[in-house]
């Protein structure tokens, strides 16, 4: 996807959120600082702040998903929008409706952003270039191309764990050649500047060109956590899998599962992340999951604010609000 202008308007402001490839390191920062000024809305009596009252936000998600679909829709609730979730398994295109005719009926309805989850790479690309000129429209995950909401959301647990990215050694691990969240990931992590990617994964699921990333790769796990800060354990993409790509899940488990013998190898105040759904006995082990190091639970939290700060970016153009914000009974600004 070579296409990056189109995610910015004529006067350069951010118009579409489809991939974190291209952008520029300071607007990475401008969204983890405005996501912070909403973290502490969740904790005031009124949930919510009038930014994208009257706005009107569609979630079209042509896949299964919990977490993205569920905090998109209170990331456009708490920032006072209206809310339409698609259930496309009910909708017109099982009966052979065209996806440009959906997208033109549901324009017709004067709506104002599409939050779309595709199995096709390119589909958010697509539909930012067909849809009018008032609509924009978000990237919840296309195909294994790119998830630039999760990776931000990822580098602001970061953030509030580590401060600063420059110092930091990360160890992404898993399925790499099937995940559009690693892709997402690795470019977020390059674009703020880590001393240190590192993708670790037998040779089957690391694609050969990741190496043009600007990343290490590792086949052995022992070996590549060794002094890591940050570890990002992946989910098995078996949907997208094609072919014996893995001997079995507990040889799997054996060589890359994280356990606390091999997060020993990384540095004592390391955390341990995970995208979710987690595959416990697969991909990590319940008492990693579950333990002291694990913020993955944090990283479901934090997705509401990212995402607040991504719409409300990307819906009026406006910036952070101040921490100390309140609101009243009435849902307003005070």
């Amino acid at each position: 996807m070579k296409n990056y202008n189109i995610q910015f308007d004529k006067n350069g402001r951010l118009r579409h959120f489809l991939t974190i490839e291209g952008l520029k390191r300071q607007l990475l920062v401008d969204i983890l600082d405005t996501a912070e000024s909403f973290s502490g809305v969740t904790a005031q009596s009124i949930k919510k702040v009038p930014l994208l009252r009257g706005e009107t936000v569609v979630n079209l998600f042509f896949e299964p998903s919990t977490r993205t679909r569920t905090t998109f829709e209170l990331a456009a609730k708490r920032l006072s929008a209206d809310v339409l979730n698609i259930n496309v398994t009910a909708s017109a295109t099982t009966k052979g409706e065209t996806l440009l005719d959906t997208l033109h009926n549901l324009q017709a309805m004067h709506c104002d952003m599409f939050v779309v989850r595709h199995d096709r790479g390119g589909a958010a690309h697509f539909i930012a270039q067909h849809v009018a000129p008032h609509i924009s429209v978000i990237n919840a995950g296309d195909g294994r191309h790119a998830h630039p909401t999760q990776a931000m959301l990822d580098m602001f647990t970061i953030r509030r764990h580590k401060k600063e990215f420059a110092k930091l050694n990360v160890a992404i691990v898993g399925d790499i050649l099937h995940s559009r969240v690693a892709r997402s990931q690795i470019h977020a992590l390059t674009t703020l500047g880590v001393n240190e990617v590192r993708v670790i994964g037998p040779e089957t699921l690391i694609p050969c060109e990741v190496e043009t990333l600007g990343v290490h790769v590792y086949h052995d796990l022992r070996e590549g956590l060794r002094d890591v800060d940050v570890i990002i354990m992946l989910r098995l993409q078996h949907e997208r899998m094609k072919g014996a790509l893995l001997p079995s899940e507990h040889e799997y488990f054996r060589l890359y599962g994280l356990t606390e013998e091999k997060l020993a190898y990384a540095k004592p105040d390391v955390i341990v992340m995970h995208p979710g759904p987690i595959n416990r006995g697969v991909e990590i082990d319940s008492s990693v999951a579950d333990g002291p190091r694990s913020v993955i639970l944090e990283q479901v939290t934090h997705g509401i604010a990212v995402r607040m700060a991504i719409m409300s970016m990307v819906l009026s153009g406006s910036a952070s609000i101040p921490l100390s914000t309140k609101v009243n009974s009435e849902g307003e600004i005070i």
